[in-house]
């Protein structure tokens, strides 16, 4: 790590989200809530699909897989800033500080090639619909999840060893509440240019390729939509490209407003407002996207509950 003062406190102190014990103690429960509809509707989520036969197919095989990952990502994050806020001790050693950021960065870039993954899924579900079972076999979506897994984790493992070679001497004050990028390059006592445009090129790729993806994905999606003679067909192919593209618009537009930018147009206030947004309402609204306008999700639901049911008083 980078050199540092050797002093008996911890090495980085987090700022935190507001100073007013009031508040603290009103966002802890607030959290504390978030993150457990998170817990409950990602992890059901999971278990309806393994549980429920019907929905063994490569769409919600892809969204069982985003559902652990919103689990994942919240688990990263949340724990550390509810004790933050319940104790208001924001200590953390910059070990665990840039694990932090390691999970939180592989994750991220992870999810944004499983939402490609997902575009790519309705587009052959739509456009190709007779070649469906035969393009989207289980070999091509296992090496599309684990492609988006092996990205995540060699550009995530990049990053932080760039990172790892940052000098800080003065200020161990991390203006957010968790170690994101941006704040602990503003630590930095040496020249970031050359970091900062590593991460700039990592995202602005991850961006480009998997909207790039997306957009002629949904762009041929459209045409064929449009083709469609029958309202009654329209309406269904929309419908399932619905939850998928309101999730898709909600993560990359917070993404995008809060890292693509210079270190200098880092705003406080803002941005952490955004990260609150991405890290813990994204994946807590997920599931509740995917589930509420997604009739399918909502009949196994039902299955699954009628056969724990129907266990019950069999025993």
């Amino acid at each position: 790590m980078g050199s540092r003062n050797n002093t008996n406190v911890p090495d980085f102190i987090l700022m935190g989200l507001t100073d007013s014990e009031e508040i603290q103690r009103i966002l802890f429960m607030l959290f504390l809530l978030i993150y457990l509809v998170t817990l409950l509707g990602n992890a059901g989520m999971i278990l309806v699909i393994r549980l429920d036969l019907h929905l063994h197919t490569p769409m919600y095989f892809f969204l069982s897989h985003l559902s652990f990952l919103d689990l994942c990502y919240s688990t990263v994050i949340t724990p550390k800033t509810l004790e933050n806020l319940l104790t208001s001790r924001n200590y953390i050693s910059f070990m665990n500080c840039f694990t932090q950021m390691y999970f939180f960065v592989f994750l991220g870039v992870t999810e944004f090639f499983f939402l490609s993954s997902m575009a790519y899924d309705r587009y052959v579900a739509i456009c190709n619909p007779l070649q469906y079972p035969v393009v989207m076999s289980t070999r091509l979506c296992s090496t599309l999840i684990t492609g988006s897994y092996m990205i995540g984790f060699t550009e995530s493992l990049v990053i932080v060893l760039y990172m790892n070679r940052l000098h800080f001497c003065k200020s161990k004050v991390i203006s957010h509440y968790f170690c994101d990028l941006t704040p602990i390059l503003a630590l930095s006592c040496t020249d970031t240019r050359g970091t900062e445009i590593r991460i700039f090129i990592f995202a602005s790729l991850n961006v480009v390729v998997s909207l790039t993806t997306i957009s002629v994905s949904y762009v041929s999606i459209l045409f064929t939509i449009l083709k469609l003679n029958s309202s009654s067909g329209k309406y269904k192919a929309f419908s399932t490209c619905a939850s998928h593209l309101l999730g898709v618009t909600v993560f990359y537009s917070t993404m995008i407003f809060t890292y693509l930018k210079p270190k200098n147009a880092y705003s406080l206030g803002k941005d952490q407002v955004a990260s609150v947004f991405y890290t813990m309402m994204i994946p807590m609204l997920n599931p509740l996207i995917y589930s509420l306008r997604n009739k399918e999700v909502k009949n196994a639901f039902i299955r699954v509950k009628q056969k724990r049911e129907n266990t019950r008083q069999l025993k």
